[in-house]
């Protein structure tokens, strides 16, 4: 009672995932596959040339890293971007936080279920969080959003393409539809693409040159294999990489990380040649819950939705985490959400799964 709080954080609760121990870690959508001991090497002695010079600060506009991050989104979308169009940070939650310092001056409109820290980021910086209708199945109803998009009138709207925790993907032509209707009523759609190599849909950063209120969110933390960097992106317009400078912490990105993940995008085929894997994995794993009598939600993700179980969401968890399997209970009754993890951790679900149903 003492503590003076602000009264709209005083219902919130800190935002993660349980780390508890497990044989088979599968709740937090990590990349299974470790980077090789060459791509270790190279990483570590790129972080031993930078240690010579802990004592100055690192580039606090992260000028290379943008630069080669600009050179991955063109050599996959075809594009010519340079690096006024990218802007880096710690982690794409770093991003969101940045896009609602600069712009979140108004409401914020997004389609529930979906990543859970927009709205959190949202209440945070206090901004009006608005929660968008989706279909039954939790696709996204286009023609749905675009109504409440132009009755709510949000300054921001977010989609999460593939959708997490949902896995379902945006068509590109869906997603101009929503970037017309934000641009008529002088909002940005923010389009967040976390999972986005995991996908066969086409890239909304192919929308900005044309539509330059649309801002794209990307991560090394997935399909890159490098969480543990914390390297989030932001695809935009330059002047909304113009604003990201304004609200952005001084030196927010180190020279560590900027290091490390400089050398991870030089080595991208190796580091993306899991994709492939997963992807294949991911598969294996929706025909064997189905083979089980549980039904699925498509993903276009490296996770899937599943339910159809007897038990209470809560009460599977736990048995599973019993038997060394930890998953994701994301708060959806009847529903719960596992990683697709290498094929031990994989087969350690099925089998732990096929015990419990």
């Amino acid at each position: 009672t003492w503590l003076p709080l602000r009264k709209d954080l005083t219902p919130l609760t800190p935002y993660g995932a349980p780390q508890l121990p497990a044989q088979a870690s599968l709740n937090t959508n990590e990349n299974p596959y470790s980077p090789s001991p060459a791509l270790q090497k190279a990483i570590a002695d790129a972080v031993l040339v930078v240690a010579a010079n802990l004592n100055r600060y690192p580039d606090r506009d992260a000028q290379v890293l943008r630069t080669k991050l600009a050179g991955y989104i063109n050599s996959t979308s075809k594009l010519n971007l340079t690096l006024d169009n990218i802007w880096a940070a710690n982690g794409s939650n770093e991003i969101i936080q940045s896009i609602f310092l600069a712009f979140g001056q108004g409401s914020a409109l997004g389609f529930t279920p979906s990543y859970s820290m927009h709205p959190l980021i949202a209440k945070v910086c206090g901004t009006s969080w608005i929660d968008g209708k989706r279909n039954e199945d939790f696709s996204l109803n286009v023609q749905l959003a675009v109504e409440q998009i132009v009755e709510s009138k949000p300054v921001l709207t977010f989609i999460t393409t593939p959708n997490n925790p949902t896995g379902g993907a945006v068509a590109i032509a869906e997603i101009e539809k929503l970037a017309d209707a934000c641009k008529s009523v002088g909002g940005l759609l923010v389009v967040d693409e976390a999972y986005a190599e995991f996908s066969q849909e086409k890239s909304a950063v192919t929308l900005i040159a044309n539509n330059p209120h649309v801002i794209v969110i990307r991560t090394m933390s997935k399909a890159f294999a490098f969480a543990g960097a914390r390297v989030g992106y932001l695809v935009s317009d330059v002047a909304v990489k113009d604003a990201m400078m304004i609200v952005r912490l001084p030196y927010h990105l180190s020279a560590l990380t900027q290091a490390a993940a400089q050398v991870a995008i030089d080595h991208r085929p190796e580091l993306l040649g899991g994709v492939a894997t997963i992807i294949a994995a991911r598969e294996s794993v929706v025909k064997a819950l189905r083979d089980m009598g549980l039904t699925t939600i498509a993903s276009s993700a490296n996770f899937v939705l599943f339910t159809g179980f007897k038990q209470e969401s809560p009460q599977l968890w736990a048995a599973l985490l019993e038997k060394g399997v930890l998953i994701r209970d994301v708060g959806l009754s009847g529903y719960l959400r596992v990683t697709i993890g290498n094929e031990a951790e994989n087969t350690l679900f099925v089998s732990a799964l096929k015990e419990l149903i």
